[in-house]
C-alpha cells in the first residue's frame, strides 16, 4: 500500500468519517489524562471548585442590584 492509496482511502467520505472521529476521541482522551494524572494539577482543580461558591459570597457584601451610592452619577452630572 502506497501513500496514493492511503490519500485515496481517507478521501472517501465514509472512511474520513471514522479517522476524524478515532483522531478526536484519541485528542480528548489525552487531555483527560493530561489534566487528571499528576499531583499538583488535581491539588490545583480540587482547589477551584470553591470558586463559584466565593463569587456568591463577594457579592453578597456589595449592592445586589448594582446601585450605585449616587457619587458616579453626581460626578457625571458635574462633568455636563
Amino acid at each position: 500500500m502506497n501513500m496514493s492509496d492511503v490519500l485515496h482511502w481517507l478521501g472517501r467520505l465514509e472512511n474520513s468519517k471514522i479517522v476524524a472521529l478515532l483522531l478526536f476521541f484519541v485528542t480528548f482522551c489525552g487531555i483527560l489524562f493530561y489534566v487528571f494524572t499528576g499531583k499538583r494539577r488535581t491539588d490545583r482543580l480540587e482547589s477551584y471548585k470553591y470558586i463559584p461558591f466565593a463569587d456568591e459570597e463577594k457579592s453578597h457584601g456589595e449592592s445586589s442590584h448594582g446601585e450605585s451610592s449616587g457619587s458616579d452619577e453626581t460626578r457625571k452630572v458635574d462633568e455636563q
